[in-house]
């Protein structure tokens, strides 16, 4: 979870302003936040999220001991691509989350003929993802999206609307898995040299090369 600190400084003389810091890791924050503490100017320390939502140093420790042994921390890549010669679809998605201290990624692709264009596979590609998720046993977390489609990272953004029926159909039934998992998106939209692995995994599918692993990395 990313967040930012929020605090009241004091200073010898007693006057006070409010500071807010640069977004940061929770845990990270937390350090800093610890730290002010023992100089003893800082008071009314809170934590606010990505939603809004405020934290106090108790609640997020709390918070953090109750997910260390869950996944948490998860970033997903997704990519779809489809083969109008032989109306066939490669989806791949890329999935980086911490868990018991340690970070991982996996990888997991999939073929598909059942599609009928490209803006539908980046969307077949997205649910394979939040299928995984739910496999990882990923919940009532934030997570980060990324993806090159400005059609599905837009769409569910609600930054464009949904006139395709199609579509449609795909952003209600990733809507309802991601209530139902309590998952809080974050969308980003990057270029496809950036979205390379997830890219990579779908021309595999398309080539009958089927990838599923799960990998340790390194934290540093």
């Amino acid at each position: 979870m990313i967040v930012l600190i929020e605090c009241i400084y004091r200073t010898p003389k007693g006057v006070e302003t409010t500071f807010r810091s640069e977004e940061m890791p929770a845990t990270q924050a937390l350090l800093v936040a610890e730290d002010l503490e023992k100089i003893g100017r800082a008071k009314n320390v809170i934590f606010i999220d990505r939603f809004d939502s405020s934290w106090t140093i108790k609640e997020l420790k709390g918070y953090l001991k109750g997910i260390e042994t869950e996944p948490h921390n998860v970033t997903v890549y997704f990519d779809g691509g489809f083969d109008r010669a032989t109306s066939s679809s490669g989806l791949g998605c890329v999935i980086y989350y911490e868990q018991s201290g340690k970070s991982y990624r996996l990888r997991r692709n999939s073929f598909a003929t059942e599609l009928v264009s490209n803006n539908e596979a980046e969307y077949a590609a997205f649910y394979l993802s939040l299928q995984e998720l739910e496999i990882l046993g990923v919940h009532h977390l934030p997570v980060r999206f990324i993806g090159d489609s400005q059609v599905v990272i837009n769409h569910l953004s609600e930054e464009w609307p949904v006139i395709e029926k199609d579509l449609s159909s795909w952003a209600d039934r990733i809507e309802a898995k991601m209530k139902d998992l309590g998952i809080q998106p974050e969308y980003e939209l990057v270029p496809r040299k950036a979205n390379a692995e997830a890219d990579r995994l779908a021309t595999q599918a398309l080539n009958g090369i089927e990838i599923t692993g799960t990998s340790e990395m390194d934290k540093n």
